[in-house]
């Protein structure tokens, strides 16, 4: 009997190491969603995409799911994917747990100083600071984001550490606006708020940690409420921004 020849219609266009061709989709249509280049709610079409980045729907539609993983994307009803919509009823919900959290993990890593490792959360400074440097947003919100995962893991508490690395992704797209109130060009003070947090971990000062995490998280949320005020008294084109 003839050996039936594997069907072609879902290859792509040129041979790839397995799994590369997701990841190009995934590190594209990431970048594009967190810079704002696609808007909240913009379709996510799997026959679209696979036309764009010419390759099958097969790895995008594992890169949809990775989106979707991280909150990036949505699944509705219908079965369409689209771009998350930012639920912006819903922030002051959020921007109260989020200083929860900054000020439980902050804090816990105080306590935990005399016995931690805090390698990780300075090379995680190192990246935060060479980010602002260059007035790379992306790279900023990345390493911002790492860097306070670093500190919630030095407290050591699985279910605080998930919860903060989860708030933290769900607050990419409103950290990108908050960078966009500075033209991207973070003032320096916010790279030092982050060595003296550092400070005062590892000073096991748990107070000042406390303090400390409680005034870095007011000062944000403050300057993305003030920056979404004027944004709907004179709103900003978005679609402009870079990839």
């Amino acid at each position: 009997m003839t050996k039936a020849m594997p069907m072609q219609d879902d290859s792509d266009p040129a041979p790839r190491t397995r799994g590369t061709g997701a990841r190009l989709v995934y590190d594209g249509l990431r970048r594009e969603i967190l810079s704002l280049a696609l808007d909240p709610g913009s379709p996510l079409d799997e026959t679209s995409l696979s036309e764009r980045f010419a390759m099958s729907r097969t790895p995008v539609r594992e890169a949809l799911q990775r989106l979707i993983a991280e909150g990036l994307a949505t699944t509705l009803p219908n079965r369409n994917t689209v771009v998350t919509p930012i639920d912006f009823a819903r922030l002051p919900a959020y921007f109260e747990a989020l200083t929860l959290m900054y000020r439980v993990t902050t804090r816990g890593a105080a306590l935990k100083a005399a016995a931690a490792d805090l390698s990780a959360v300075r090379e995680r400074q190192r990246e935060f600071a060479a980010a602002v440097e260059a007035h790379d947003a992306l790279a900023m919100i990345e390493a911002n984001r790492e860097f306070h995962v670093a500190i919630a893991e030095i407290h050591d508490n699985f279910y605080f550490t998930a919860l903060f690395a989860k708030l933290l992704d769900e607050g990419r797209r409103i950290l990108r606006l908050y960078y966009s109130s500075f033209d991207d060009a973070l003032p320096r003070q916010y790279v030092e708020e982050h060595d003296e947090l550092v400070s005062a971990i590892e000073r096991g000062d748990v107070l000042s940690a406390d303090r400390l995490a409680a005034a870095h998280a007011a000062q944000i949320v403050r300057q993305i409420q003030e920056f979404l005020a004027r944004d709907l008294r004179d709103p900003i084109d978005l679609s402009d921004t870079p990839d």
